[in-house]
């Protein structure tokens, strides 16, 4: 039977708090979806095996609750980059290629997918410009949060305005790496090791994204918060991605986080 209740995103109490000038925003979970088996829910993602046209209503019922027709209901071919595209109007063609999105137009709902990676959205209310960051730790690493803010500054805003929050993503009691990864980012800054602990496998650790992509937001001059929320633990809510790996299905789904200038 399919699920006919209506998706009820997580938000952020700093970006409900600018909602008089006209931003919207949710980070979305897996309820109110009609997808089905490992994909059971609100499962956005074009590039998963689920039937398309259960992805197309879940984007539907997303583009609905953000108040946009479906078209413009915006989500970027991620691909891991510091790239950043600033949006005009729904794509014409395939979708581009880039992990960041930046508007300062009305009625074009910027989103990102994500199953373990951080959806970091952005806004500056006085300037009316948004933006939507998918950030997992190669793209938080080579600078597309930075590249974001300076996005928007270029479309009017001002980074002491920027309100940045990380929605839902893989806590740091569930993020294992290997000892390749911690020597990439120690090597890149001594300082990073502050983002590792102790894990059970020798030369392992536990890596704290959350914390070094919000840390990263505030070096860029903006105000930056966490909603503290993760995927891997949170089954009922969230898609994950290493969650899956470790149990050896064959897929996974997708969770989607937006934001939208409205109309005033």
């Amino acid at each position: 039977m399919l699920d006919i209740r209506k998706p009820d995103p997580v938000r952020s109490p700093a970006l409900d708090a600018i909602l008089p000038s006209g931003i919207r925003h949710g980070y979305f979970t897996r309820l109110g979806g009609i997808s089905e088996g490992i994909y059971q829910g609100l499962n956005i993602g074009v590039g998963s095996h689920d039937a398309p046209e259960r992805v197309r209503e879940n984007r539907r019922r997303v583009a609905l609750w953000m108040g946009v027709a479906p078209e413009r209901l915006l989500t970027a071919y991620q691909v891991h980059s510091p790239d950043v595209i600033v949006v005009r109007g729904p794509f014409e063609g395939e979708r581009p290629k880039a992990d960041a999105l930046v508007t300062d137009r009305p009625g074009v709902a910027l989103g990102v997918s994500t199953a373990d990676c951080g959806p970091v959205l952005f806004a500056d209310p006085d300037a009316r410009v948004i933006g939507a960051a998918h950030a997992g730790w190669k793209g938080a690493f080579t600078g597309v949060l930075e590249n974001t803010v300076a996005a928007m500054e270029r479309l009017g805003a001002g980074r002491e305005r920027i309100i940045a929050v990380l929605g839902p993503s893989i806590g740091p009691a569930n993020y294992e790496v290997g000892p390749e990864f911690i020597e990439r980012f120690v090597a890149d800054d001594a300082g990073n090791q502050r983002y590792f602990a102790s894990a059970s496998r020798p030369g392992h650790a536990m890596f704290d994204l959350n914390s070094y992509t919000v840390d990263r937001l505030a070096r860029a001059g903006v105000r930056a918060e966490k909603l503290d929320r993760c995927t891997y633990a949170e089954e009922e809510l969230f898609y994950s991605y290493r969650r899956t790996t470790h149990r050896k299905e064959a897929d996974y789904g997708r969770q989607i986080s937006a934001i939208v200038l409205e109309e005033i």
